[in-house]
């Protein structure tokens, strides 16, 4: 049965919805229609994603202006706004009388927290955090199974969200390059990972019903080249939190940005054990470490079969099906504004921690208002790229300059597939498949061409104006791809010759 023609609740009240965000929020609407939601308006200062919205959405108000978006006529907002603006958007939104559907994470302080909380009460809107992992088939089987009591009480658990996204410190969410090129992302070029915490930590805390208590995350120099932000600022490296939970167990929080994306999951309970790990789930069933691991499958219902068509693994069904239904029958959705406080403020404070050379710090609970007073003035957050003006000097030429987002997304790309190519070739011998070899190399001769004329832009670039961040992470990436062999005229004929040596070795 097609989401057009599935009802999923037994009314005829519609849901008129506004998304303001068109990059994330448009991977949305399509699931709108099962849920009693009609999508009436969307928002965006990008001309091209409200462009974009206009196709999918045929008839829709679209405009680049937020006060004149959220004076029209409807009920609700899918907000998808930049992750530290979510606090003050949402507030305008509850204020405008809108019920507030808000991309992860909830706020960026803790003082906006106060705030934001202030306004959900205040207001008589419903409110919920689109933390979408913990809703895939496998963690909802898992908040089954635990509610049953099968894996008793949590001791440890270890969840990560490992995610390398370079490339969208300069380009929108979409892959197309910022305009101007002279400019980066307003927040994925400069966020810190550890704000970025609620796909590891949500669904912990929706498996096992528990709230954090506590967090401590030591210091990481370490970065990736090519990321603007050095030292323990920004995105780019790598650190877990450890979190205590309400019932005195601790979970590894793991975030960042580094050579291997991972979303390994696993718990261990008084009963039973849990990890799901490629996509496998597996269980630890007996109450012993020795006790019988088997793999199993959880299985979708009909409205979980709706749910496999979207995006996130059903993710982003469920947070939209769980907004509505609050809307529409009052039953209250698993991240109302106290969890997503509790599923953000370790990520603030995971950060503070770490500048502060790993203090522990208590997590408040915003249920309770005198523990959220004591935040009202905490504007804690860590130094913001100057989006703007920081990769060059103030008279650089921009017919030059505003090539670099540009530059910079094709020279990652392409860098990448050639990395690949390169590294792997050097244990060729004990690669089990040598025939993915021989891809990589025909995937590096394809996109060489491209690579060798976006390394000449990258170098006029970066020598016009050498003391330049912009300079800076151009050579970085430069460097990677070993410009001074790739570049090369004759290069194209030695990988082809690598490649027939390939071929021969597997045949």
């Amino acid at each position: 049965m097609s989401d057009s023609t599935l009802r999923v609740f037994d009314t005829e009240q519609r849901i008129r919805l506004g998304i303001w965000g068109l990059g994330r929020g448009l991977s949305f609407f399509q699931t709108c229609a099962a849920l009693n939601m009609e999508v009436v308006a969307g928002c965006d200062y990008n001309q091209h994603m409200r462009e974009r919205f206009l196709e999918h959405v045929p008839g829709a108000f679209a405009t680049g202006d937020a006060e004149e978006f959220l004076a029209q006529d409807f009920d609700a907002v899918l907000l998808a706004t930049f992750c530290p603006a979510h606090a003050e958007d949402a507030i305008a939104c509850l204020k405008a009388g809108k019920h507030v559907l808000s991309e992860v994470t909830a706020f960026h302080t803790m003082a906006e927290g106060v705030r934001l909380a202030d306004a959900v009460e205040s207001s008589g809107r419903v409110y919920n955090m689109v933390e979408n992992y913990p809703f895939t088939a496998a963690n909802m089987y898992l908040a089954r199974k635990w509610r049953e009591g099968l894996f008793g009480e949590l001791m440890y658990g270890e969840y990560e969200y490992v995610h390398e996204i370079l490339t969208l410190a300069y380009t929108y969410i979409d892959g197309q390059p910022i305009v101007p090129g002279n400019q980066v992302h307003s927040w994925r070029s400069w966020i810190n990972f550890h704000y970025y915490n609620t796909h590891s930590l949500g669904p912990m805390m929706h498996i096992t019903g528990l709230r954090p208590t506590r967090v401590v995350s030591l210091p990481s120099e370490q970065r990736l080249p090519g990321y603007l932000m050095k030292g323990i600022h920004g995105m780019g490296g790598i650190a877990p939190s450890l979190i205590n939970m309400s019932n005195g167990s601790v979970v590894r929080n793991l975030m960042g940005a580094t050579t291997n994306d991972t979303h390994v999951q696993r718990l261990w309970g008084t009963k039973g054990s849990a990890e799901l790990v490629d996509g496998q789930l597996r269980l630890r069933l007996g109450g012993s470490g020795s006790s019988p691991r088997l793999e199993v499958h959880p299985k979708w219902d009909e409205l979980g079969e709706l749910a496999a068509q979207t995006g996130h693994g059903g993710g982003d069904f469920w947070v939209l099906y769980y907004f509505a239904r609050e809307i529409l029958e009052g039953t209250p959705a698993p991240f109302d504004i106290y969890n997503a406080a509790d599923c953000t403020i370790p990520g603030i404070l995971a950060y503070r921690s770490s500048v502060e050379g790993g203090k522990p710090f208590d997590v408040p609970d915003f249920r309770n208002k005198s523990e959220r007073d004591q935040y009202r003035s905490d504007d804690f957050s860590q130094p913001r790229y100057d989006v703007k003006n920081g990769l060059f000097p103030p008279d650089a030429d921009p017919a030059l300059t505003c090539q670099f987002s540009l530059t910079m997304r094709d020279l990652v790309n392409h860098t990448n597939i050639y990395r690949a190519y390169r590294d792997w070739s050097k244990v060729a011998g004990d690669v089990k498949d040598p025939a993915r070899l021989i891809k990589l190399a025909d995937e590096l001769i394809d996109v060489l061409p491209h690579l060798q004329r976006t390394q000449k832009v990258a170098r006029n670039i970066a020598e016009a104006y050498p003391s330049s961040d912009g300079a800076r992470v151009l050579r970085e990436t430069l460097e990677r791809s070993e410009e001074a062999l790739t570049s090369r005229p004759e290069y194209a004929e030695e990988l082809a010759r690598e490649r027939i040596r390939l071929a021969a070795g597997v045949a």
